[in-house]
């Protein structure tokens, strides 16, 4: 039975969400024993789980330190549960600060031989990564990684373009489990978020400026000008707040409807009959995937990887991020033509169930499991 160290941080963002149902679906194989190594409880770690291990990673705090160290106690944490466990693989999800700490980890392991994977999901290369504080970490972590995956052909040119590296990256998708993101005509039929005939779209995101949520919004109100609809807004972060101003501003606060973050996301997206997700830019663009598996419609910007996931015209409809005329137009469009919609979205679930099921990416990181852990 192989042993591997999972760190993300326990959110839910695509990234954490993709390294918890990457984990446990290793351990239900019974060929692996997962250890989460986090500071805190990963976000869809719900129940107790056979081969599955959380370490939580603890920081001092002391007044010298204008931070806690979090970096070098989760350092100190990777090598404690590397050397009890013995751990053969550290898997990474995130490059700063997760891949620094991991190649300090493998360092103060000295001859205990153990590999490491880092897997880059997006704003760690886009945004993060960038910052000039961070960037000779980044690039630095990246070509000490004994293996280094991104989630989307797009973010794999990016990092070679902004980091001038030439070491392979290999490209493996994110996935979704289609036996629980699946429609449900039945939570649509008796929707509790809206009354009997009223559509429903949403949004999920963490709320960040680059998720563009004022164009989430802009583009309802278009929508609601001209048939009887409700937006729900899943998820927490920094642009909620400002977007609940603007619903008000225009009128809008019985129909906008912001839940937080929210467990049961497989319930909410079969609710719903249409995802809005005009991001400034998406690296891979996880939530549009689990839409599609729910045979929901999504409406989103062209960006960064989104058009590896959704097949424009096909599975959804694509367009600039600030082209809120446009968007809005879709989804009036999809909302009038039933038929048109059951068709993208049952394209979208056929999509997902044939490229983007946990079978079909899984075997991907067990081989590249074997050959990292093969280098030592």
């Amino acid at each position: 039975m192989r042993r591997i160290g999972i760190t993300s941080f326990a959110t839910a963002g695509g990234s954490g969400v993709v390294a918890t149902e990457l984990g446990l679906a290793l351990a239900r194989s019974g060929d692996f024993e997962i250890h989460f190594i986090t500071h805190a409880m990963p976000h869809r770690l719900r129940h107790f789980e056979s081969n599955v291990f959380f370490h939580e990673v603890e920081t001092a705090s002391y007044p010298p330190f204008p931070h806690a160290p979090y970096s070098l106690a989760l350092a100190s944490k990777m090598t404690e549960v590397a050397r009890y466990h013995s751990l053969e693989l550290l898997h990474v999800h995130y490059a700063i600060p997760h891949a620094a700490s991991a190649w300090l980890a493998q360092q103060m392991l000295g001859d205990q031989p153990i590999g490491v994977l880092t897997t880059l999901h997006g704003t760690d290369i886009t945004l993060v990564g960038q910052d000039p504080s961070l960037f000779p970490l980044t690039r630095f972590v990246i070509e000490r990684s004994d293996s280094v995956s991104s989630v989307s052909n797009f973010l794999r040119d990016e990092t070679r373009r902004v980091f001038e590296v030439e070491r392979e990256i290999e490209v493996v998708s994110n996935f979704v489990d289609t036996s629980v993101f699946v429609p449900r005509p039945d939570l649509r039929a008796k929707n509790p978020l809206v009354d009997p005939g009223v559509p429903l779209l949403m949004h999920a995101s963490n709320m960040r400026p680059v998720k563009n949520i004022g164009a989430v919004i802009d583009v309802f109100a278009r929508v609601h000008e001209q048939m009887p609809c409700r937006l729900a807004m899943v998820g927490d972060g920094p642009e909620c707040s400002p977007a609940r101003q603007q619903a008000e501003e225009l009128g809008l606060v019985e129909d906008v409807l912001f839940l937080g973050n929210q467990d049961s996301l497989e319930e909410l997206l079969a609710m719903s009959n249409v995802l809005l997700l005009p991001s400034e830019t998406e690296s891979f663009g996880l939530v549009a995937l689990e839409a599609m598996s729910c045979a929901v419609p999504v409406v989103a910007s062209n960006r960064g990887g989104l058009p590896e996931v959704v097949r424009d015209g096909e599975t959804g409809l694509l367009f600039e991020p600030d082209d809120i005329e446009a968007m809005a137009g879709a989804v009036v469009s999809l909302l009038r033509d039933a038929d048109r919609s059951r068709q993208m979205g049952d394209a979208g679930r056929e999509r997902a169930r044939e490229r983007f099921c946990i079978s079909c990416v899984i075997d991907q990181y067990i081989d590249l499991y074997e050959r990292t852990i093969a280098l030592h």
